[in-house]
């Protein structure tokens, strides 16, 4: 048998002794993949039949697609030193994500076509995981009229959000869904009612009141949610909510879907897994947008990963300096990192819990977004790219951001013990990652 080597994987290989997850069904037998050339030449169960190549014994590991993100902020260009292209890269890599779908809410704005080509060439440079970028809805995100969706679809844009920042303006909200129609692409809706949110810094209610915080009341998604689900009815466009946090919104968003309006949406792991009483202390690492919220939105929230309702899993990841997230929580910026502890939350919080198999987990890790905004990948199939995770789910690990991969440490999981360790991930068939504390 041929010997394996980390350092100089060969253009073609075996990774034998490893649970293949494929769609709905994760083996309990163990089997192989076979990668030739960057594609998926061949999987199964037992033992694979072809000799003479390098083999890689993945110890019973689970073997599954490579995770896709829709909504992560890498921060360049204009903000380089919390995040770059490369630096959110190799934390996607790092979280078994093989795809990320990047926001637009840049200095400057993702308004334009060159900027859209600047973000994919970023993303080929490092080389790391597939970089999809989103254009802006409203040039500099301001709200007051279209950017050019057709140019920036053309260079490839996925989708058009002004995620960041809600688009008041329902007209403008309704144009840009009736254009989903022609290209087919969705609006992903950043849903809140500003004249709601107001000052609020965090989720109102008890701990708010406790802790003298200005609130953000639950009305500023729902009622957001609500209108853009009733634009989605009317122009048949495609919405996509993103971070959904309430109980309310997720009952909006069953409705629809019942009533077959175009609207899918996805749940961050720290709005299945945390609620307000979180930020009880004061800690500015707990603040982010839409806030955590009470527990029984939390519940909801689950149910709704659990039914369907809310389709898959995205990290929002919201990389800040360590500066500005020692500001006073009033005053510190919104957002926490995401994508090195998303499996692990999943696994802890929803696995390990009870409330999902690792199957459906990992389809809403994969599958599932891949077909929300049309990309290639989130399968297992013989002929597809070579994109898959090595991961181990019973690992426990301890978070320690001083290990990230990213440019930033604000998580929100900072010293918590978690379940479910990342070990190898494989873009085209070539390793982007390796936990050196795991195995093989």
């Amino acid at each position: 048998m041929a010997a394996w080597s980390w350092d100089r994987i060969s253009a073609e290989y075996i990774v034998t002794n490893v649970k293949l997850c494929r769609g709905a069904k994760l083996s309990r037998r163990k089997g192989f993949l076979h990668v030739r050339r960057g594609v998926i030449e061949a999987l199964g169960s037992g033992a694979p039949t072809v000799e003479g190549l390098p083999r890689l014994d993945g110890q019973g590991l689970v073997c599954a697609p490579g995770f896709i993100d829709l909504h992560v902020h890498f921060r360049e260009p204009g903000q380089e030193e919390k995040e770059t292209v490369a630096t959110g890269s190799r934390a996607a890599a790092a979280g078994g994500f093989t795809g990320v779908v990047t926001m637009p809410n840049t200095v400057p704005a993702v308004d334009n076509p060159g900027l859209v080509r600047y973000i994919i060439d970023r993303g080929k440079e490092a080389n790391l995981c597939r970089v999809y970028p989103t254009g802006a809805i409203s040039p500099g995100r301001a709200g007051e009229a279209l950017t050019e969706f057709g140019s920036m679809i053309e260079v490839g844009a996925v989708g058009f959000t002004d995620d960041g920042s809600p688009v008041t303006s329902g007209a403008l909200m309704s144009n840009a869904l009736k254009m989903t129609r022609m290209h087919n692409v969705p609006i992903i809706s950043h849903a809140e009612d500003l004249s709601l949110t107001g000052p609020g810094v965090m989720h109102g209610g008890y701990w708010s009141s406790r802790l003298g915080l200005p609130g953000i009341p639950r009305a500023s998604e729902d009622a957001a949610v609500f209108r853009d689900v009733e634009l989605a009815r009317a122009t048949g466009g495609h919405l996509h909510v993103a971070h959904v946090s309430t109980r309310g919104a997720v009952q909006i968003i069953r409705r629809a879907k019942e009533e077959g309006v175009h609207v899918t949406a996805e749940a961050t792991p720290h709005h299945f897994s945390q609620d307000h009483a979180c930020c009880r202390d004061y800690s500015p690492l707990f603040k982010m947008s839409p806030p955590l919220r009470e527990p029984d939105d939390v519940a909801a929230v689950v149910e709704g990963l659990v039914d369907g309702t809310i389709d898959c899993i995205a990290t929002d990841h919201a990389p800040h300096t360590a500066t500005e997230k020692e500001y006073q929580f009033d005053q510190a910026p919104f957002g926490v990192t995401g994508l090195e502890t998303a499996l692990a939350v999943g696994i802890t919080h929803l696995v390990r819990d009870g409330r999902m198999d690792l199957e459906h987990l990992v389809r809403c890790m994969t599958e599932k977004p891949a077909a929300i905004m049309n990309l290639p990948g989130g399968r297992l199939e013989e002929g597809s790219d070579a994109d898959f995770v090595l991961f181990d789910p019973d690992h426990e690990w301890v978070v320690d951001p001083d290990r990230f991969h990213s440019r930033s440490r604000n998580s929100s999981y900072c010293g918590e013990s978690l379940t479910g360790k990342v070990v190898a991930t494989f873009l085209r068939g070539r390793l982007t990652h390796r936990d050196e504390t795991g195995s093989p």
